[in-house]
């Protein structure tokens, strides 16, 4: 039974990337993803590669995959792509507790993050 499949709301020039339960805040890894929006595909993959953020790396497989994606599965040049979108989207957080002075708890929140990735051909110059 089940839902009828939902038709995908992506034009026939870009392709995404989905990763989800990241192990990091949405704060943190906005920051990464705000350094490549808008790049070519080329520049952003040596902008994650040289950064010094511990999520570049993961941001980086992502893209490799979205870029993957769109020659495998959408037939696009891989040359003229660029990343159109690059949204973190906050999963869950895990709450753990740590005891303080006089009896009391100190909360702390583990946040986890979804990344989506959409890389888009650009259109070639009239």
């Amino acid at each position: 039974m089940g839902k009828p499949s939902h038709p995908g709301n992506m034009a026939e020039n870009e392709a995404r990337a989905v990763v989800r339960n990241l192990r990091t805040s949405p704060r943190k890894l906005n920051l990464v993803c705000q350094s490549i929006r808008g790049l070519k595909a080329e520049a952003a993959l040596a902008e994650l590669a040289f950064s010094k953020r511990r999520i570049a790396g993961e941001v980086k497989k992502a893209l490799e995959s979205a870029i993957a994606n769109a020659e495998n599965n959408h037939q696009l040049d891989v040359d003229r792509l660029f990343v159109a979108e690059a949204s973190v989207g906050k999963a869950f957080v895990m709450k753990r507790f740590r005891p303080r002075a006089r009896g009391r708890v100190g909360r702390i929140m583990k946040p986890w993050s979804r990344l989506t990735v959409v890389v888009r051909e650009r259109e070639e110059a009239a």
